[in-house]
């Protein structure tokens, strides 16, 4: 049954996907009966991701985690019913075409796919054929699931959930960065391929009841931010030199996994896509936040590189 559908209730609460800006994802998953409904949550097993799929667990979702590493997955995950954890590595995108190819197999739909998991600020380093991390993890790995996985995701009516935070460029003469590295700049350049992938895919899946949208989840700190260094994240005023938090402008995980939430279930959103979420309610379009000509640029360019275009299936 496609998640645009709506989920029912188990039991009087407030209304189905409502949150507010101080709710956390249990909030505005309480009540809701997802069973029968299959999710895919990349980085499911930490950070906003852990709260996520804690949440949609308990509302009795089928939530299958593809994890990098899947021991630490299994032990944050341990005592969860519905969840199944599958290695997957988004930077080795052999690895993600083995997870597409068993998924598939198996027949099952996909109702919900959120792409969550993320590097952030890392020092340089290339994989695949030389690709820059950041983009190969963030947007490449993401890119190649999604177009892999989708007759399943058509089977499902899918939403499709892409998490974001800041927006910047796509660098068009240098989008590996072999000339110059710098690491914010790889991040907010992969961000931004994140937002023009879920305006591109929205488009190209509307007539297949698929829907795309971005989350902005706040500022939360979380294992994302392991390759900074405590000076560096003093100087950019988010915590003491204690490691406190000391912004106010921070959320916890579960708060930050709110909007996520909220997104995947909201009856708001039914026959909608191409929208940018934040505090659980819709801001606006996508295409407000970036360049629209962009969006069909980096789609054929990622799939040029990748090999993977969803699109080949219209022809048939």
């Amino acid at each position: 049954m496609p998640m645009t559908s709506g989920p029912t209730r188990r039991h009087h609460t407030s209304p189905a996907g409502a949150g507010t800006a101080n709710s956390t994802a249990r909030d505005v998953l309480a009540g809701l009966d997802l069973r029968g409904r299959t999710a895919i949550l990349t980085g499911g097993y930490s950070g906003l991701g852990l709260e996520l799929t804690r949440a949609m667990s308990e509302a009795g979702a089928s939530v299958v985690v593809p994890a990098r590493r899947p021991h630490r997955a299994e032990d944050a995950l341990a005592g969860l019913t519905g969840v199944e954890i599958v290695s997957v590595d988004l930077g080795d995108l052999e690895s993600v075409h083995r997870f597409a190819d068993r998924f598939l197999e198996s027949g099952r739909p996909i109702h919900l796919l959120v792409a969550n998991a993320a590097v952030m600020a890392a020092p340089e380093v290339r994989v695949g054929p030389g690709w820059e991390s950041q983009f190969a993890i963030n947007h490449l790995g993401h890119f190649v699931l999604v177009n892999r996985l989708w007759p399943a995701l058509t089977a499902g009516g899918a939403r499709v959930v892409v998490v974001v935070s800041g927006v910047s460029t796509i660098n068009w003469d240098d989008i590996q960065a072999h000339r110059r590295y710098d690491k914010w700049g790889a991040y907010l350049q992969s961000k931004t391929a994140n937002r023009l992938f879920a305006l591109q895919l929205d488009q190209l899946g509307a007539g297949a009841g698929v829907r795309a949208f971005t989350v902005a989840p706040g500022f939360i700190l979380t294992p994302l931010q392991r390759h900074l260094t405590r000076e560096e994240m003093v100087a950019a005023g988010w915590v003491d030199n204690t490691g406190a938090v000391i912004n106010d402008a921070f959320v916890s995980p579960a708060v930050g996994a709110s909007t996520i939430a909220w997104a995947a279930v909201s009856p708001d959103l039914d026959g909608r896509g191409a929208l940018h979420c934040e505090n659980n309610a819709v801001i606006g379009s996508i295409a407000a936040t970036v360049d629209p000509a962009d969006a069909p640029r980096l789609w054929d360019y990622s799939a040029r590189i990748t090999g993977a275009d969803l699109r080949s299936t219209f022809a048939r």
